[in-house]
């Protein structure tokens, strides 16, 4: 047993194991969090950063959005501008081209004017006193203004020594005996007695208006009252004669057999004064245009208000109603005739003579004065 137990392997002695180190670990955890915060540090800032970046960008987009407002409203102004430019720049141009047309319109005319003789100035003369003559007769009805002017160019024709104008003189001749044979209508002399007519009626008073003079009419003075001296004036009496006064001033008795004129209050002789002149006035109208028609029916309406609201003996309305009797029987729109003919010849004597077919213009005149005589 001793020997075997000697020959046994001498047995190792067991180590103890010793703990373990972790202090690395820590500084490892404390090393990652460090850089941990600082990255969430970091990517604060950078957020911060961005955000302070996208509110720059927004910042300058306003900006931008107001500058190319302003820019738009500038260049819309500038646009505006330049349109109004170019159109007035049009209106010089289309300025230019007129006066430029003009110019050579003067040109031409003072080369026209420079090969003219002195019959062609006559005759252009003549021309120009027809023209007047036919505005006086056809415009204004002016009878006597158009005789002056058809003798003054009959004158004018008469000084020039061109043959050529004897069919012309020959209608002015026949032209001037038409004018003659009609009545002057004296617009003037008219007009001035109808306003002397106006300012009559003004000066017409209620006086001569109808009033009791109006026939049929009686008064109610003469209505039954009792005699104070019958029996003697007692209450009864008495209250009967203020009823019979009260009564006979309200009540007014017309006679109904005759026929009776309206009575007028003093407004109705003021708005009978007004409508007369109203009339007056038309007809004055009617005698400056020359209308016959209307002329007529306001003197026919007005002697008959002259005749139905004034008193025919009051001398003043019987001065008025005999002059409106002596107007109505005025013409104020004679017929007039027609005094063209003769400018229609001296312009084709004028073209002939333009023409240089001077010859032919008055061989067709001659022959066409022939035929007419």
């Amino acid at each position: 047993m001793t020997e075997t137990t000697d020959q046994l392997p001498a047995p190792i002695p067991r180590e103890q194991p010793s703990r373990q180190k972790l202090w690395p670990l820590w500084l490892l955890a404390i090393v990652a969090l460090v850089v941990a915060i600082a990255l969430a540090l970091w990517s604060w800032q950078q957020w911060q950063a961005h955000k302070a970046t996208l509110q720059t960008i927004e910042s300058l987009q306003q900006d931008t959005r107001q500058l190319e407002d302003l820019y738009g409203d500038r260049g819309s102004q500038q646009a505006q501008r330049l349109q109004s430019l170019e159109e007035k720049l049009a209106a010089q141009r289309e300025l230019i081209a007129t006066q430029q047309r003009q110019i050579d319109h003067n040109a031409r005319e003072l080369l026209e004017a420079g090969n003219r003789t002195r019959t062609d100035w006559l005759l252009a003369e003549a021309e120009y006193l027809l023209r007047i003559a036919n505005q006086r007769l056809q415009i204004e009805k002016d009878i006597g203004g158009a005789i002056s002017a058809l003798q003054a160019a009959d004158e004018v024709l008469a000084e020039s020594d061109d043959i050529g104008v004897y069919p012309v003189r020959q209608q002015l001749a026949r032209e001037l005996l038409a004018l003659k044979g009609i009545e002057n209508v004296d617009r003037t002399g008219l007009y001035l007695t109808l306003e002397a007519g106006i300012d009559s009626v003004n000066q017409l008073t209620d006086q001569a208006l109808i009033h009791e003079s109006a026939p049929g009419f009686v008064g109610g003075d003469g209505g039954a009252t009792l005699d104070a001296t019958e029996g003697g004036p007692g209450l009864l009496a008495q209250a009967w004669s203020q009823f019979t006064d009260t009564l006979g001033r309200v009540v007014v008795v017309r006679r109904l057999d005759e026929p009776v004129k309206p009575l007028l209050s003093p407004d109705q002789s003021a708005y009978a004064r007004l409508n007369l002149q109203l009339m007056l006035e038309e007809a004055e109208m009617a005698v400056l245009r020359g209308n016959q028609a209307l002329y007529e029916r306001a003197l026919a309406k007005a002697r008959a208000a002259v005749t139905d609201w004034y008193n025919p003996e009051n001398p003043r309305v019987k001065a008025l109603s005999d002059t409106l009797a002596e107007l109505a029987n005025r013409n104020v729109d004679p017929e007039l005739p027609d005094i063209s003919k003769s400018l229609d010849l001296l312009k084709q004597r004028l073209a002939g003579r333009l023409d240089g077919n001077g010859g032919d213009v008055e061989e067709t005149s001659a022959g066409a004065g022939g035929t007419e005589s």
